[in-house]
């Protein structure tokens, strides 16, 4: 399928971009930018930022939509990511700092508390910096998600991904169900962070079935919303069923505005991190 004209990006300054590659190759750390192959990774590179990707690079659910390699037996943590990820954050000066995780269903507690630490750490090295949390669904585990609310993030964020039909066709061992519960679970704490939650769009979702999920979010109390186009990152991917023009983007984030959502981003290139920092 050809790609419609507004789905084409210039490329940034180049100097800029050598500047955070050279410092992800050197920590070896992980980018959910390149991991998930996100088509805003070099502009976010050339504003000198990231999205760091916590507990290894491979996850132990398989999704359809998603680049990130897949192992049911992935890799021990790494000690080493805490301070690598906030000393990353630190030289690159950035202001409002997102982690996100691959799933780990082999570990009791998900990672919570590995991720937990890196918040903690984050803060400790900068002080001034904003954090963002973008968690699996913690098996469901309320135990996991309070460790994590414990060191107080900014902002929490747990994506639901697509409509509720499309749920178990694209998102491996996820529910819609389970992750509204992680989203309303993490509200009802009320230790005052912002619920955050995005779905991607060209699924073969209804308009009807995107208003629905819209409202099931602004129904359990989510603040903030993203709604971007889902793009086939490789061949081994699902396909893409619909490009979504740009003024059905608007509908939405004016529907979402009209439910009392704080905050809603709409667009073709919307994606959970991208220009987060725009939302605190």
């Amino acid at each position: 399928m050809k790609l419609p004209p507004w789905l084409k990006k210039k490329i940034p300054n180049i100097k800029e971009i050598s500047q955070v590659e050279k410092l992800i190759q050197n920590t070896q750390l992980h980018t959910v930018c390149k991991e998930a192959k996100c088509p805003n990774y070099l502009e976010c590179f050339a504003k000198k930022t990231a999205t760091f990707l916590a507990l290894g690079n491979t996850c132990t659910r398989h999704c359809l939509f998603c680049n990130i390699a897949s192992n049911k037996n992935p890799s021990p943590i790494d000690p080493k990511e805490i301070t690598l990820i906030a000393d990353s954050i630190k030289k690159l000066d950035i202001k409002h700092a997102v982690i996100t995780m691959v799933t780990r269903d082999d570990l009791n507690d998900g990672g919570a508390f590995h991720i937990a630490k890196i918040i903690k750490e984050i803060k400790k090295q900068n002080p001034k910096t904003t954090t963002e949390v973008l968690t699996s669904d913690f098996n469901g585990n309320q135990e996991s998600i309070k460790t994590v609310l414990a060191e107080k993030p900014t902002i929490f964020n747990h994506n639901i991904e697509t409509v509720k039909s499309l749920t178990l066709k694209i998102r491996n061992k996820a529910s819609y169900s389970r992750s509204l519960e992680v989203l309303s679970f993490a509200k009802s704490l009320n230790t005052s962070q912002l619920i955050k939650s995005g779905l991607m769009l060209g699924l073969g979702e209804t308009i009807e079935e995107i208003k629905q999920t819209i409202y099931d979010l602004s129904h359990i109390g989510c603040d903030i919303i993203t709604i971007g186009q889902y793009l086939q990152p490789s061949s081994k991917n699902i396909e893409v069923k619909r490009y979504v023009p740009l003024e059905e983007f608007k509908e939405y984030e004016n529907y979402a505005k009209k439910l009392n959502i704080k905050k809603a981003y709409s667009g073709p290139f919307v994606r959970s991190s991208y220009n987060a920092k725009d939302f605190i």
